[in-house]
């Protein structure tokens, strides 16, 4: 296994300001999108979109505050919480999938961070399985440490997500549970591997625009950049702390996009959550910004998401052609159980708990829309 990154030698590295980014943002629309799709056409295929699906593995009974997350056990949602998923019915699902031209299955699971142990071995067992239906496998497990990535990368992971959800300043407002600075770790801890990078963010959770010009600054600052950008717009569930946050227009996640394309150039851009409140015309304004992912199905883990029978439809009417897998990085080579080098150290890491108010959950526990004791830690105070 490698550590050097031969796949972004290509980049050339820049430095960007917060202020050059928002003097990006704040362009003239067209004048944004067409120096958007510019810089889009020089990296990129502008009629091909990668079709991405999103299986949740385990669902539900998170112990994070994330405010805009309907699997935190904490806030009284409608999700119901299931067990980690059995492998053959991952594999069912993924087959299902590339049967619709699906060239990507991101596995999640609602953890705090990855533990050694049989839930573990499980899911690289997953990975193991789907990459060998010759799919590209990115994964959501929340935080995980270096040796953990490194028994990914023996498995065939083809890609780790890890969103840095805002800027770090405004993630306070967000999440009390853990620090940004383990977002930024477990990111760096993948880079430590030959798997590539996925992070990305969420735009309507009450930030600026100033924020999420520093959530691309961020982004756009790491090197090599990050492989894959997903960007969400908020979808307010009821019963979590961001429920009555308004939707983000239009505009708003085009130019978002637009900007993340300039910035992150030879990035795969995923127009992520919010596809559901988008007209096919909206969407098609986010492929001409520089958007070339997204992810089809149902569901994306517990929120609506556009039917594939209807995506097929856009592409055919743009004349947008499913991208391959494997197109822009190689597949990785599996490595069976058996045959590992890499094995669990039985770890437990302190990741950070830092633990201060926030004001509008502060306000919903005093309502009693939240719950507002810490039980929802038992599963990890033994961390």
């Amino acid at each position: 296994m490698t550590d050097n990154h031969t796949f972004s030698d290509n980049q050339t590295r820049k430095t960007w300001t917060k202020q050059q980014i928002l003097s990006l943002y704040n362009k003239p629309f067209l004048e944004l999108v067409y120096e958007a799709a510019s810089v889009h056409r020089e990296h990129h295929d502008p009629n091909k979109v990668q079709i991405s699906s999103l299986i949740s593995i385990k669902t539900g009974g998170c112990p994070e505050d994330c405010g805009y997350c309907p699997q935190a056990a904490r806030y009284h949602t409608e999700v119901k919480i299931h067990e980690l998923l059995p492998v053959h019915q991952v594999k069912a699902q993924a087959l299902r999938a590339k049967q619709h031209g699906i060239s990507r299955v991101c596995l999640g699971a609602a953890w705090r961070n990855v533990k050694d142990g049989e839930e573990f071995d499980q899911v690289l067992e997953m990975v193991r399985t789907v990459t060998k239906l010759d799919m590209e496998v990115c994964c959501t497990l929340g935080m995980l440490t270096e040796n953990q990535a490194k028994r990914l990368e023996e498995a065939g992971l083809y890609a780790y997500n890890h969103n840095i959800d805002s800027s770090e300043d405004y993630y306070k407002e967000v999440i009390s549970t853990r620090g940004f600075e383990d977002r930024l770790e477990t990111i760096d801890n993948v880079r430590k591997t030959s798997i590539t990078v996925c992070s990305g963010g969420i735009i309507g959770m009450g930030e600026t625009i100033e924020d999420r010009c520093d959530m691309l600054r961020i982004l756009a600052n790491m090197y090599p950049q990050p492989e894959s950008v997903p960007i969400n717009a908020l979808v307010a569930v009821e019963g979590t702390p961001l429920e009555d946050q308004k939707p983000v227009s239009i505009f708003e996640m085009v130019r978002m996009v637009a900007t993340a394309r300039i910035v992150i150039p030879t990035t795969q851009v995923r127009l992520s959550a919010g596809r559901t409140s988008m007209s096919q015309e909206g969407q098609a304004l986010c492929f001409l910004a520089g958007a070339n992912s997204i992810f089809a199905g149902d569901k994306l883990l517990t929120t609506p998401n556009p039917d594939i029978h209807q995506d097929k439809q856009l592409f055919d009417q743009l004349g947008i052609v499913p991208q391959a897998p494997f197109e822009k990085h190689p597949q990785r080579p599996v490595v069976e159980a058996k045959d590992a080098e890499v094995h669990a150290l039985g770890e437990r890491p302190k990741w950070s708990r830092p633990g201060h108010k926030i004001e509008r959950n502060e306000l919903a526990k005093a309502a009693g829309t939240i719950n507002g004791s810490d039980e929802a830690l038992v599963e990890t105070k033994s961390e």
